[in-house]
């Protein structure tokens, strides 16, 4: 006997953990692995001074691509890992062709921070506009380790392009952080009571 193969049948798979088999589509086969490509095609404009940086990215995983349950916690899933990896690498990149990159890092310890991100779509209805917000962010910050306490402002657009789809990035620096400065205890009342002055009236 000969085993035929029909492909338009859909694959079988036996489903982890629920004991039967599902049917998986050879469509959702290909969406899924679509998903978890990073598309670099078509991109570019990166430029970097001193004072701001601007990057075109691919968009992010859709938000049910970024996260899976394992063990009943929520972690980044593969997509997601792989979209912060090339996003790590390009960065790196765009800092070390610059001349500007020591200048630029420099103010990241001292200023404040503001971050635009502008959504291009092919469609305008497919996707949310804060489904990226957290991973990009995550993505940028990580890969020239920066907290991300230090973005003050964050901007959210969203476009149409069908024919060119990106995450535009601009992460611009800000005023300086200023620390308040600490109350000084005048030393004759810290020996004499041993303890900080009131400080009303």
């Amino acid at each position: 006997l000969r085993t035929i193969r029909i492909s338009s049948m859909p694959k079988v798979l036996q489903s982890k953990g629920k004991g039967g088999l599902v049917l998986l589509p050879s469509h959702t086969r290909k969406a899924k692995l679509a998903d978890s490509v990073t598309d670099w095609t078509n991109l570019g404009g990166d430029s970097l001074s001193t004072r701001e940086l601007f990057v075109v990215l691919p968009l992010p995983p859709s938000i049910n691509h970024q996260y899976a349950t394992v063990n009943g916690r929520r972690v980044l899933a593969s997509p997601g890992r792989h979209y912060k990896t090339a996003v790590a690498r390009h960065l790196l990149a765009v800092l070390r062709q610059s001349p500007h990159r020591s200048g630029f890092l420099e103010q990241l310890e001292t200023h404040a921070l503001s971050l635009s991100l502008r959504f291009n779509f092919k469609t305008a209805l497919r996707r949310d506009l804060d489904g990226g917000l957290k991973i990009a962010q995550d993505a940028i910050c990580q890969a020239i380790d920066l907290n991300d306490n230090r973005i003050t402002e964050i901007h959210l657009h969203k476009g149409l392009d069908a024919v060119r789809p990106r995450l535009e990035c601009t992460l611009a620096v800000q005023e300086p952080i200023t620390r308040p400065a600490r109350a000084i205890r005048p030393l004759s009342m810290v020996i004499r009571t041993g303890r900080r002055p009131s400080s009303r009236s």
